[in-house]
């Protein structure tokens, strides 16, 4: 389908497809193996000026938005989940400063991030808290001009690689979701260190660590928004940013798909290929199709956000739901048209389908998405 893409679009899309295809296929393997951080695509995606797509121009951005950032992280995706999430986690580490952060704040930490010198990250979950995200407990107290930030956070994408963190804690307690703040914290405050490394099923050469904060110091003007204003801040900006979870299981799925046709002309049996039977025939096109259903959601989804869209929890829900619940179904159509060969590394679709898990967990399990979609519905109905 035509999107209806300006020329700059077209211009982002092509050319991530082209780093994908030239700087990622060759050595996805060895670094989903490895468990390696993807440095050297990250420095080629910075020199692309690419990691500033979605950061104004004033900050030393493109000035685009949630959709470009879409477009690149689809095309990265199509050949590996795991650094198309390094390039995305980026933006759900940057967003919070976009949308809450201070002019000061944002001319400190954005051009860092724009040029791709420095690496973002988001930091809400921990041990005890995952879809209750109200039940944090790292906490900052308030000692002077600086807050003393005590607790550990799990499973943090880019942890330890970034430079720089949005951490959500809590500063009252006694207040609940009310208490919580949004800090920055910087790779090096004393004080701010990291756990272990997780070994992931899928996403392996992304880093997932824990961040430990050990009376560490931060000063108190690096709240953003103002104090008891975090849980909103995350919810705000994870409203932003599951479209390109969206765009990362639409790139997986069709990344899959490519493999499964390509295969499909060439693999032969009872004397013919096996894309001239209508058992691979039917998979093929229920897997298009669902694709470009979803392709056609997170699109929607990204240009009603960058439009100004105040009520986007709910569009923003669906398109990470169910393009992740697609990208699962459809990777695993894909392995099963590869056969044995696409259960086996030596194929990439096995990668792909354990790339596309995590999408239907991570910025919100799809329960939670349906939770959210559900409660948002009822209330428009009895506002109706």
């Amino acid at each position: 389908m035509d999107y209806f893409l300006t020329e700059e679009q077209t211009m982002i899309r092509d050319l991530a497809r082209r780093i994908a295809r030239e700087k990622v296929v060759p050595v996805r393997a060895e670094m989903d193996e490895k468990e390696q951080f993807p440095w050297e695509v990250m420095r080629v995606l910075a020199e692309s000026d690419m990691c500033g797509l979605y950061i104004p121009q004033e900050y030393g951005g493109f000035g685009g938005g949630v959709f470009e950032l879409c477009l690149a992280t689809e095309e990265l995706s199509r050949v590996c989940g795991g650094v198309a999430v390094t390039f995305a986690a980026n933006g759900l580490g940057t967003y919070p400063i976009l949308l809450f952060g201070s002019d000061e704040q944002k001319k400190k930490f954005l051009p860092g991030i724009a040029s791709g010198k420095r690496l973002a990250a988001f930091a809400l979950t921990e041990a005890n808290a995952g879809s209750d995200a109200g039940g944090i407990q790292t906490t900052a107290v308030l000692d002077g001009n600086e807050y003393v930030l005590n607790g550990t956070k799990q499973w943090i994408t880019n942890g330890g690689e970034a430079e720089v963190y949005t951490v959500i804690v809590m500063t009252d307690k006694s207040k609940g979701t009310r208490g919580a703040t949004a800090l920055i914290v910087e790779k090096g405050t004393p004080g701010f260190e990291f756990g272990k490394k997780e070994k992931k099923m899928g996403i392996r050469c992304s880093s997932t660590r824990e961040l430990v904060f050990t009376n560490c110091r931060v000063p108190k003007e690096n709240v953003l928004a103002r104090p008891g204003m975090g849980f909103i801040v995350a919810m705000k900006t994870l409203d932003n940013t599951r479209p390109g979870i969206g765009s990362q299981a639409v790139g997986i799925a069709q990344g899959a798909l490519d493999e499964a046709l390509s295969y499909a002309r060439q693999r032969e049996q009872f004397g013919k290929p096996i894309s001239s039977f209508q058992a691979i025939q039917h998979m093929l096109a229920d897997m298009a199709t669902q694709i470009e259903a979803g392709r056609a959601l997170v699109y929607a989804t990204a240009r009603f956000i960058d439009s100004g869209a105040k009520d986007i929890s709910r569009a923003s829900a669906m398109s990470k739901l169910f393009t992740s619940d697609m990208a699962m179904k459809v990777t695993t159509d894909a392995v099963q048209v590869l056969g044995g060969y696409g259960y086996m590394r030596e194929y990439p679709v096995e990668k792909m389908m354990r790339d596309a898990k995590i999408t239907q967990i991570y910025e919100g399990t799809n329960q939670i998405q349906r939770n959210v979609i559900a409660l948002q519905l009822i209330k428009e109905s009895a506002s109706a």
